[in-house]
């Protein structure tokens, strides 16, 4: 990272590192606008997808923490590379939305390279360790095979099927649940 580079662009907003991926505050970019990504998210996501939808929807959430909301919005970039976003995680402590606490997104050509579990990770440790949060839920279009891996790989335990409208016009939906105990144990024996 540059000398004098403040991801939080002064505000203070907590960013997250991991070994491949960095996650910062702000966002402009195409990577994430496409169809196959959006099909699999809930109807809170516009559609039809704007030319502008990344860029609205960040600056849509940022709008939220300004008025008070707690809600923690993170912007994955390539930690080496050239600085664009290629994906998002929300965390929402307090919300008791059918959808659960926590959502994210990554751009197509990132998939399938862990850069999503460990991102996941991070946010984990933050919900964890830093908020001392004692558990929240998580959920997924049944079909998503990919956002189903990521949770099994970071403690996610399955509590059972719901609805939640997602844009492809499925409904079923998997809603999982992450505690303290199960994710902290799990940090310490993968780090022992």
């Amino acid at each position: 990272m540059p000398s004098g580079y403040d991801p939080t662009g002064g505000t203070g907003f907590p960013s997250r590192q991991t070994r491949n991926a960095f996650a910062r505050r702000s966002c402009s970019n195409k990577k994430m606008e496409r169809d196959d990504i959006i099909k699999n998210l809930t109807a809170i996501v516009p559609w039809p997808y704007p030319d502008d939808g990344a860029e609205t929807f960040i600056r849509q959430q940022l709008e939220k923490i300004a008025a008070g909301e707690e809600d923690y919005q993170w912007v994955l970039v390539v930690r080496f590379g050239d600085g664009e976003a290629i994906g998002s995680i929300n965390f929402r402590p307090r919300s008791d939305s059918a959808k659960g606490n926590r959502g994210f997104w990554l751009a197509e050509p990132y998939w399938n390279q862990g850069l999503m579990t460990e991102a996941v990770a991070a946010v984990n440790d933050f919900a964890f360790k830093t908020l001392g949060i004692e558990s929240f839920y998580v959920c997924n279009a049944a079909s998503n095979e990919a956002s189903r891996r990521v949770k099994q790989k970071t403690g996610a335990e399955f509590v059972g099927d719901i609805e939640l409208l997602h844009h492809s016009g499925q409904t079923k939906s998997e809603k999982w649940k992450v505690t303290r105990e199960s994710w902290l144990g799990r940090s310490a024996t993968s780090s022992a």
